[in-house]
């Protein structure tokens, strides 16, 4: 069946599209950080240990950042909706089946396949966005998704928490597995097709390595691309490692730990709400390299908390803290970059995207699993390697851009 012209295409309202956008870029924050509270009861009720809790984080991030590459040219060859149709089933079922899990093997598998789903729904989202809005709004719109992503980690931590508390481990999943059915009405009812006929691509495995090596080659992607995926990957050290640092070596009450999470979030999500007025006014590329170095200054103050233990408890949280502020205003920014001078391979463009923000996230919160946790020297030392060798992607492939590329 022949896609719809971008003329035939039913109307939506800009919240609407957001929202429904944002929402499909929360499976990965929803499954990540609905569950972290659950760590201590996952490592008693399995029988295990900490490292193998944290792997089936690993195991997610390994998958969501694999899958991405698959449904990128699916999306340009067959339409954004069709992959997200496949991808959102996979995940509704892999999270029903986690809530069945019986061991922490079985847990780490169903978590593969539940990351494998929820890949696609960021990689059609950031396609979408660019087949909808041209590149000058662009940085706007990824700003006002990372408000909808935003709320995501503030509240998953504590949704998780009750519910863990009140229905058991096994609810969490069961509450994404609903989450992904929403999802799946709404995009069934009330989301248009935006893959325009002209820019529909041929489909082969062939094609598929040359147009992602063609990616990789251009500087226009590769820059912005890294950049924003070791920043991330900072952040996933942090998600992987925050409740046993906060809560037993810090000594933050298990209660209290999804407030700190929120509160942190909650400064992700003002920073990229600022970021889209700044990025109308000065251009993402200006914006870019201020968010840069101010993080490359927060990793440095978190080493010397983290080290040196220098101002206690507050050492590691605020500069955490500001380095997810940061990364508020890096994400959209390096997304808006990364994507607009592709819009007729933009899916492919979104999933390789993806594969390098969460290949990066996947190895960095891998690495973090391996070191003990009885301080926090082992997370500070992390994100901070990972501020400074994003600044180093800066400063190699991105330094000489003054404006964003117009699209061709």
């Amino acid at each position: 069946m022949p896609l719809s012209s971008p003329s035939s295409r039913p109307q939506r309202s800009g919240l609407e599209m957001i929202v429904i956008l944002g929402a499909m870029t929360a499976f990965a924050p929803l499954s990540v950080d609905m569950y972290l509270p659950a760590f201590p009861e996952l490592q008693r009720v399995f029988a295990t240990d900490a490292g193998q809790v944290q792997l089936t984080l690993a195991t997610f991030l390994v998958a969501f950042a694999l899958g991405q590459v698959v449904y990128g040219p699916l999306a340009d060859r067959f339409g954004r909706k069709p992959p997200l149709y496949a991808g959102l089933s996979l995940f509704v079922l892999a999270s029903i089946g986690c809530a069945l899990a019986q061991d922490i093997g079985q847990l780490a598998a169903l978590r593969f396949l539940q990351a494998l789903g929820a890949g696609a729904g960021v990689v059609v989202a950031r396609a979408m966005v660019r087949d909808l809005f041209p590149p000058s709004e662009a940085v706007s719109v990824f700003s006002r998704l990372m408000l909808v992503i935003g709320v995501a980690p503030m509240l998953a931590p504590l949704l998780g928490g009750y519910l863990l508390l009140w229905f058991g481990w096994q609810s969490i999943f069961l509450a994404l597995a609903l989450f992904g059915l929403l999802c799946l009405l709404a995009i069934a009812v009330r989301l248009p097709e935006s893959l325009a006929p002209e820019n529909v691509q041929r489909l082969s495995a062939r094609g598929m390595a040359l147009g992602y090596a063609a990616l990789l080659a251009d500087r226009r992607f590769l820059g912005p691309a890294l950049v924003g995926g070791l920043s991330i990957a900072g952040m996933f050290v942090y998600i992987t490692v925050s409740p046993f640092v906060f809560i037993e070596v810090l000594g933050v009450p298990t209660e209290s730990y999804g407030w700190i999470f929120g509160l942190n979030a909650l400064g992700f999500i003002l920073a990229s709400q600022f970021n889209a007025r700044f990025g109308r006014l000065f251009g993402p590329a200006r914006v870019l390299p201020v968010a840069v170095a101010l993080q490359l200054l927060v990793g440095l103050a978190l080493l010397l908390g983290g080290a040196a233990g220098l101002g206690g408890r507050w050492g590691v949280f605020l500069p955490v803290f500001a380095y997810l502020v940061c990364l508020g205003f890096i994400m959209p920014n390096t997304a808006a970059l990364a994507m607009a001078p592709f819009g007729r391979n933009a899916g492919s463009a979104s999933a390789l995207l993806g594969l390098l923000q969460f290949g990066l996230a996947a190895v960095a919160a891998a690495i973090a699993g391996v070191f003990a946790h009885d301080s926090a020297l082992p997370m500070a030392l992390l994100i901070a390697s990972c501020a400074a060798a994003g600044g180093l992607a800066y400063l190699l492939l991105l330094r000489r851009r003054t404006t964003a590329p117009a699209p061709p």
